[in-house]
């Protein structure tokens, strides 16, 4: 048993018995037990708690009774103040803890997940590129470092939401490890979005394009389909007409969803 947990229930006990005593041997002690504070249904006698013994030390008891009374509720109040500042922390902490803390930036929240886009965007003529250079860009197209040490482009006005899409390396094991950026070369970079996500699918397509040209012109590398084919105009017409079809399909299912 915890040594504080013992000494406390050690000076409780020792005060209860010191009053048991002293009221025992009064006269009318007993009339007075008899008629002590009782359950409300069985009738049960219920032992006075650590207040109500320290309320005892007025004119009913003598000057050495109500000094011990006095010690050792100053020793008990001493006890539990000093368990209170060494206790481990419990579960109330850790949630109160934890609400506090930010989540990281472009976590996910767990969920179906109906279908994954990719793009890519490769260095030419199999060169790579640096990590440095990678950072510098991800932050002039809008990405975002967070979760999984990858990069992420978030909504506007609603980060926790998680993110429209996210950027990872294309070498193994896919995330950047920015104390060592200058080390880094990738011969290219995997963009992807999930859906559903926090925009419909449509617009998180209009936003993945745009930002995978941008690093493309940043980078000096190219942008290539889910197939690692380059990117064809015929190509992003078919994905912006499938995306509008599965946004549609979506708003019916949400429509027909009984409330």
């Amino acid at each position: 048993m915890d040594p504080w947990i013992m000494r406390l229930v050690i000076a409780l006990i020792g005060a209860v018995v010191l009053v048991a005593i002293y009221l025992h041997g009064r006269p009318g002690a007993q009339g007075r037990r008899t008629g002590s504070r009782t359950g409300s249904r069985t009738g049960e006698r219920i032992e006075p708690g650590v207040g109500e013994i320290a309320a005892l030390g007025g004119t009913d008891t003598d000057p050495d009774l109500h000094a011990e009374l006095e010690r050792l509720g100053a020793e008990i109040s001493r006890d539990q103040a000093e368990k209170t500042a060494l206790r481990k922390p419990d579960r109330r902490d850790i949630v109160d803890a934890s609400s506090a803390l930010r989540a990281p930036v472009g976590g996910r929240e767990s969920g179906a997940i109906d279908r994954i886009i990719t793009l890519y965007v490769m260095a030419e003529n199999g060169a790579t590129f640096n990590g440095a250079d990678v950072l510098v860009a991800a932050e002039k197209a809008g990405l975002h470092y967070g979760a999984l040490d990858i990069f992420h482009r978030l909504r506007d006005g609603h980060p926790e939401q998680g993110p429209v899409f996210s950027m990872a390396n294309m070498r193994e094991p896919g995330s950047f490890d920015l104390k060592n950026v200058h080390s880094i070369n990738t011969p290219g970079l995997a963009l992807f979005l999930t859906l559903p996500g926090p925009l419909s699918a449509l617009d998180a397509w209009d936003t993945l394009l745009p930002t995978a040209q941008r690093l493309a012109e940043l980078l000096g590398g190219e942008v290539l389909d889910e197939d690692r084919n380059t990117l064809a105009r015929q190509r992003v017409q078919f994905m912006r007409d499938e995306l509008r079809g599965y946004d549609r399909e979506k708003e019916k299912n949400t429509i027909r969803k009984p409330w």
